[in-house]
C-alpha cells in the first residue's frame, strides 16, 4: 500500500509540478487573496461613525473636539463636521451638553459681571452694554430651527441729551441650515429686535440672509417675490383644467427700483378768485361865521356886536378795492419704489390627445377659444394693464413625452449602506462562499464518480474494476498497455467512467491520487501480468 504523505509533503509536490509561469500566478493569486482579506477584515474591524456635530467655526469646533478626547471615544474630522462612533454618539452629546459644548459664539449680559465701578467710564459701560444686548438678540434668533449662526449689529447714536428723535438702526446676518428664511419670519425678527432696543422703528432694522441677500418682510415684497407670487397663481388657475405638469408659466415683472418726488404747479389766467375787499368811506362838515366891522362904537360898553357873515360846507367820499389771485393748483407726488412698470406674461400649454386616422393616439393642440379663455384667466389673475404695455402670450403646443421609467432616480439599497456595513456584508460573503465550496466540492464530486466496493483480497491476483487498453506514453510508462484508454466496467451496474483527453501520464496520477486501493490492486495486476510474460 503507498502511504498518504502529509499535507505539506502534497503541498510540495503540487508546488514542484508546476511550471514557473504557473507559479507566478499562484503567487500573484495568493497575494491578492491575502491583501483583499486583510482589507475586508480591516474595514470590518473599523467601527461605525455617525455625525454628533456639524457646521461649527474653529474656536467651537476644538473646543468639541478637546471634551471628545478627554471622554476617550475615537473620532473623525471631515470637513467642518466631527464624527463619532455611532454607539456612544448619542452619550457623548449628552456629556459634552453638561460641559457646555459646544459653546455659544456670542455672549450676553455676562459681559457686564466682569465690569466694576472703578476705572469704568460712562462710554465703556454703553460699549459693553450695546454688545451683550446684541449677544442676548443673537442668542435668542438662535432658538430658531432653521438658523445655524446669527449676528446681530445695532448702530445706536450715543449722544446723550434732550433729543427725542433717535435714528437707531440694526442689520441681522443669519446663517441657514438649508431652510430659507421667511417672509413671516423676517418681520418678527424686525419686530424682536425694535422691541428690545429703546426708540428703534421695525421698518429700520434689515434681515440679511447669507447666501440668498436680504430677505424683505411681508409689507414689503421685492418684485421677486411678487413675480414668483403671480406666476404661482397662474398655475393655480390653469393645473385644474389643464393637468398637473401641462402648462409652462414664465413671468417676467418690470419693477421700479427708484424712488421719485414730482411737484406740479399750475396757473389758470382764464379763472380769478377773490381774496379781499376793502371798503372806506369819508364824511366832512365845516360851519363858519363872521363879525361886522370894527369901529370906534365897538369899544363903547354895553354894545352889542352887529352879525357878521356866515358860511357851511358838507364832503362826503367813499372809495372801495377789491383784489383778486389767478387761479393756481399745486400738487405733489412722491413714487416709492415697487410699483409695476410693465409685466410679460408667457405660458405653453400641452395639447390635447386625439386619435388620428390610423388609430394612433396623438397630441393635437389646443382650439383658439380655449386659448383665449386660458389668456382671459391669466390677465385677471396678474392685473393684465393694456395702456402699462402689458403683454399676454398663450399658447398650444405638444410637450415632449418622457420615457415608460421617467427620470426620477430613487435611492437604493447601497446608496441608503454605510462603507462599513458594505465590507461586513462583503466580507460573510467571501466566507460564506469559501465554506460552500470547501464542504460541497467533495460532495458534488464523490456524487459525480462513486466509488465501487472493494473485492476481498487474496493471494491470487485481484481482478481489475475496470479493463484499460492501449499505450502509455511519457516517463516512466514503459511498455505498459494503457494509451488513449477508456475505462469499461467490469462490475454490474457500475456507470462507464469516461477520463477528459489530457496528458496520459496526469490523467493516470489524478486517477490513482482518487482512487488508491483500486490503484494499488491495478498495479499488483500489472506487475504479476509481466512476470508470467517474462
Amino acid at each position: 500500500m503507498i502511504r498518504k504523505g502529509t499535507v505539506l509533503q502534497k503541498l510540495q509536490d503540487y508546488w514542484n509540478e508546476r511550471s514557473s509561469q504557473q507559479k507566478m500566478i499562484l503567487g500573484g493569486a495568493f497575494l491578492a487573496v491575502f491583501l483583499a482579506v486583510a482589507g475586508f477584515g480591516w474595514l470590518a474591524s473599523r467601527p461605525s461613525m455617525a455625525l454628533i456635530y456639524g457646521g461649527l467655526d474653529a474656536a467651537q469646533a476644538g473646543e468639541v473636539i478637546a471634551g471628545i478626547e478627554r471622554a476617550g471615544v475615537p473620532y473623525e474630522v471631515r470637513g467642518d463636521a466631527i464624527y463619532v462612533e455611532a454607539g456612544q454618539r448619542d452619550r457623548l452629546r449628552m456629556d459634552l451638553a453638561a460641559q457646555g459644548l459646544p459653546a455659544a459664539s456670542s455672549t450676553g449680559y455676562e459681559l457686564l459681571d466682569g465690569m466694576s465701578g472703578f476705572g469704568t467710564t460712562s462710554q465703556m459701560f454703553d460699549a459693553a452694554y450695546w454688545r451683550a444686548k446684541e449677544g442676548e438678540l443673537a442668542r435668542t434668533i438662535l432658538a430658531l430651527p432653521n438658523v445655524q449662526t446669527a449676528r446681530v449689529h445695532l448702530a445706536i447714536e450715543t449722544g446723550r441729551g434732550y433729543r427725542r428723535d433717535q435714528n437707531a438702526s440694526a442689520s441681522v446676518t443669519l446663517t441657514t441650515a438649508g431652510q430659507a428664511i421667511t417672509r413671516e419670519q423676517a418681520a418678527a425678527l424686525k419686530y424682536l429686535i425694535s422691541s428690545g432696543v429703546p426708540g428703534m422703528q421695525p421698518e429700520r432694522v434689515t434681515v440679511i440672509d447669507s447666501q440668498r441677500g436680504i430677505v424683505a418682510a411681508t409689507e414689503d415684497h421685492t418684485g421677486a417675490d411678487r413675480a414668483a407670487e403671480m406666476k404661482r397663481n397662474v398655475e393655480r388657475i390653469l393645473e385644474p383644467h389643464v393637468g398637473i405638469g401641462n402648462a409652462i408659466v414664465e413671468l417676467n415683472l418690470d419693477v421700479v427700483t427708484d424712488s421719485e418726488l414730482v411737484t406740479e404747479q399750475r396757473f389758470d389766467p382764464e379763472q380769478r378768485a377773490l381774496i379781499s375787499t376793502v371798503t372806506e368811506e369819508t364824511t366832512d362838515q365845516s360851519n363858519s361865521s363872521g363879525t361886522g366891522a370894527v369901529t370906534a362904537a365897538s369899544n363903547l360898553p354895553d354894545k352889542q356886536e352887529q352879525p357878521g357873515d356866515s358860511s357851511q360846507s358838507n364832503r362826503s367820499e367813499n372809495r372801495q378795492q377789491s383784489n383778486y389771485e389767478v387761479s393756481r393748483v399745486t400738487r405733489e407726488v412722491t413714487r416709492q419704489p415697487g410699483s409695476t412698470r410693465r409685466l410679460t406674461v408667457a405660458v405653453l400649454v400641452n395639447g390635447v390627445a386625439q386619435v388620428d386616422a390610423q388609430g394612433q393616439t396623438v397630441l393635437a393642440p389646443r382650439a383658439d377659444a380655449e386659448l383665449e379663455t386660458l389668456r382671459e384667466l391669466v390677465a385677471s389673475a396678474v392685473g393684465f394693464d393694456e395702456s402699462r404695455g402689458d403683454q399676454i402670450t398663450v399658447k398650444s403646443l405638444p410637450f415632449t413625452s418622457l420615457g415608460e421609467n421617467g427620470t426620477l432616480a430613487a435611492p437604493g439599497l447601497l446608496d441608503r449602506l454605510e462603507l462599513n456595513d458594505l465590507a461586513r456584508i462583503a466580507l460573510i460573503g467571501f466566507f460564506a462562499l469559501a465554506v460552500i465550496l470547501a464542504v460541497l466540492r467533495p460532495v458534488l464530486r464523490g456524487r459525480a464518480a462513486p466509488v465501487a466496493p472493494a473485492p476481498a483480497l487474496d493471494d491470487s491476483p485481484a481482478p481489475l474494476p475496470f479493463a484499460l487498453t492501449g499505450t502509455i506514453e511519457g516517463e516512466g510508462a514503459g511498455d505498459l498497455p494503457l494509451g488513449e484508454f477508456v475505462a469499461t466496467p467490469m462490475w454490474p451496474d457500475s456507470a462507464p467512467l469516461s477520463l477528459p483527453s489530457a496528458d496520459p501520464v496526469a490523467r493516470l496520477k489524478s486517477m490513482m491520487r482518487e482512487r488508491q486501493d483500486e490503484s494499488v490492486k491495478i498495479l499488483s495486476g500489472w506487475i504479476d501480468s509481466k512476470e508470467k510474460v517474462n
